[in-house]
């Protein structure tokens, strides 16, 4: 009876050891994990990276992307308004231009009844361009400047020091409509050198390239990729500068927001390559040929607003070294 005793207390002190011995190699998995990670995160762009995804999450930019995507998508109507009305006079000026579209509805389309609703269509666009271009023109205005104002209030949210709204903040509404008025009127001059610019960089360059003979050059190409690249995210770096500096007058450190802005012109571009190349996939499809245009436009609207929010709050969490003098004042 003793000796089974003794055998059962050796068989339990070798469990013992065995369990410490797990316990042991299991703290020091851990501690060596925690270690690898506290170094990693030490890490200056890891640590700002994190810094930046806490901010954003805190402060609701989830949230504020999807809000600026349906703001940016509604605006859209009274755009299609617009061009609706502008299309009108056109061909009410264009009488050739008028009938050549309709006889090519009429040979190009075979079911009767959609050929006399897009003639019926054109008849509308043309008997009411004054009043739907008017219409559009005022709703236009009234939803471009409510989404700039919308955009402002979101990057403040960013990039404020604290959340909530300062009472230094409120403004008359008139003056803030009109202040808004003219950033609308500077967004819109900024996109026109913007796609000026990659338009340049894209389906100009071929032509200029052939223009100065030297299309040919197969080792060129290249380098000609490469500047257009350049170019199209110096454009996206102006158009973002414009975003993040004057449009919520805020005061950055140099160094910070000009991190932050070329972060923003290349994660811009990276989602117009991106949608460039899946749209046309996606129209490819019957359900794609009927939403995908729709998909596509909440898609890139989304993406641009949780870059533009990202990178804000990237600007205010950076832990720059610049002194008073390296700060930028709209």
């Amino acid at each position: 009876m003793s000796n089974m005793q003794d055998e059962q207390q050796k068989d339990t002190n070798k469990l013992k050891k065995t369990l410490n011995k797990s316990i042991d190699g299991s703290k020091k998995a851990l501690t060596f994990s925690m270690r690898v990670v506290n170094f990693v995160c030490a890490i200056p762009f890891i640590a700002h990276l994190i810094r930046t995804a806490q901010r954003f999450t805190d402060r609701m930019g989830n949230q504020f992307g999807a809000a600026i995507t349906y703001f940016s998508f509604l605006s859209l109507i009274p755009v299609l308004m617009f061009s609706f009305a502008a299309a009108g006079f056109v061909l009410a000026s264009n009488p050739e231009l008028l009938e050549k579209l309709i006889r090519g509805i009429s040979a190009n389309i075979t079911d009767p009844t959609l050929a006399n609703t897009l003639e019926r269509t054109i008849d509308t666009a043309i008997r009411q361009r004054t009043t739907v271009g008017l219409t559009g023109l005022v709703l236009a205005v009234y939803s471009g400047v409510n989404w700039v104002n919308n955009l402002r209030l979101a990057i403040l949210a960013q990039s404020r020091p604290v959340w909530e709204r300062n009472e230094d903040e409120q403004e008359n509404f008139i003056f803030r409509y009109i202040r808004d008025f003219f950033a609308l009127i500077g967004l819109l001059i900024a996109l026109v050198v913007t796609i000026t610019l990659t338009s340049v960089a894209g389906s100009a360059q071929a032509t200029i390239v052939n223009i100065i003979g030297l299309g040919g050059i197969e080792w060129l190409k290249p380098v000609w990729t490469l500047i257009g690249l350049t170019i199209s995210i110096a454009a996206n770096f102006l158009l973002f500068l414009w975003i993040f500096w004057i449009l919520p007058r805020m005061q950055h450190r140099r160094n910070s927001l000009l991190k932050g802005t070329l972060l923003a012109a290349i994660g811009f571009e990276i989602i117009k390559s991106v949608m460039t190349w899946i749209l046309p996939s996606l129209a490819s499809s019957p359900s794609g040929a009927a939403f995908g245009s729709v998909i596509g436009l909440m898609a890139f609207f989304y993406f641009f607003a949780r870059l533009t929010l990202f990178c804000a709050a990237w600007i205010a969490t950076d832990e720059s070294k610049d002194s008073q003098d390296d700060i930028l004042t709209p």
